[in-house]
């Protein structure tokens, strides 16, 4: 039996799968399957797959389910002991594997552990972007309040957490990662392995780009969660809500619409005024007012510049 399953929903994503599958075959930890759910595909997956040559890989085809239910068909039909997720858009750097489960192996308490987080481009360049958290062991507040992992291509669980907790929940079209993260959190302790091996691609199709979709699925998130919490805890639901509408203010920054983005900054401090001290609103306040004053082609080029010096630096330090 193969010591890790990975996990592979696909729906029409030819455009990116190839890649993503590459970069999984290539890891250097080699005792995996490879799961790919075709999860209603039109494109040309099928004919595509089957000139793979890996024995590793395996193509489960249903009727349409979308994210969750596609996640859930990889869960039931892996036979790892431990399962790890990625989008067929996104890519992963060749150790990931290979830490991931030397983590779980010494950490025989934690139910998860997740990866730093690189953002790339349309094209899979990075764009400088690293989503770096440093929380582990019980996480479960952290986790509802602001997500420490940000995507659902960096977590590897043990498979029995599932038995625990469930399945994704089918209900939810988006934040289904979030979902599942806070119910095992609830359950288990976190680890992180603090290295940028997950590069998570940014693109006009992404799902995080559709605001009042991200927003529902959230919220149907939060008031799950906090449907059962003791009374002591539900002090951290405006913190939930602040946090994310401070996040879809800075999705607004990205698609160059500074007034929404002024709206969704005032929402966070009406659920939580303490945001105003923090790092994250400092700098979408600047971003806001670089855009009022340069305009958005001027916010890009200053946006630009600051990249390029973070790559260099990234360069510089690696």
């Amino acid at each position: 039996m193969p010591k890790v399953s990975v996990v592979i929903p696909a729906y029409n994503a030819m455009k990116y799968l190839p890649a993503t599958v590459e970069s999984v075959l290539q890891q250097t930890f080699s005792d995996i399957e490879v799961l790919i759910i075709n999860d209603g595909s039109s494109d040309n997956i099928i004919e595509w797959t089957a000139q793979i040559t890996d024995p590793r890989v395996k193509v489960i085809s249903q009727e349409n389910q979308g994210l969750s239910g596609a996640r859930n068909a990889g869960i039931n039909h892996a036979s790892g002991e431990y399962i790890a997720f990625i989008d067929a858009d996104d890519l992963w750097l060749p150790t990931k594997i290979e830490k991931q489960v030397r983590c779980l192996d010494n950490t025989p308490q934690a139910g998860l552990v997740y990866t730093w987080t690189a953002w790339t481009d349309e094209a899979g360049k990075p764009t400088g972007v690293i989503v770096a958290a440093d929380v582990e062991g019980y996480v479960w507040e952290q986790m509802v309040v602001n997500d420490k992992i940000s995507n659902g291509s960096s977590a590897m669980v043990r498979r029995i957490c599932f038995d625990q907790v469930g399945l994704f929940d089918t209900e939810l079209t988006s934040s289904e990662d979030r979902d599942m993260w806070i119910r095992l959190a609830a359950h288990y302790h976190f680890a992180v392995v603090k290295e940028p091996l997950t590069l998570y691609r940014r693109h006009s199709q992404s799902m995080s780009k559709n605001r009042p979709k991200m927003l529902k699925n959230i919220r149907r998130v939060f008031e799950k969660t906090f449907a059962s919490v003791p009374t002591e805890l539900l002090y951290l639901r405006n913190r939930s809500y602040g946090w994310i509408n401070l996040y879809t203010a800075w999705t607004c920054m990205d698609e160059k619409d500074y007034k929404e983005a002024i709206k969704y900054r005032r929402q966070a401090l009406l659920h939580y005024p303490q945001l105003i001290f923090t790092n994250y609103f400092l700098r979408l306040s600047l971003a806001i007012l670089i855009m009022q004053v340069l305009g958005s082609q001027g916010y890009d080029n200053l946006r630009s510049l600051t990249r390029n010096l973070r790559r260099l630096v990234l360069r510089t330090a690696t």
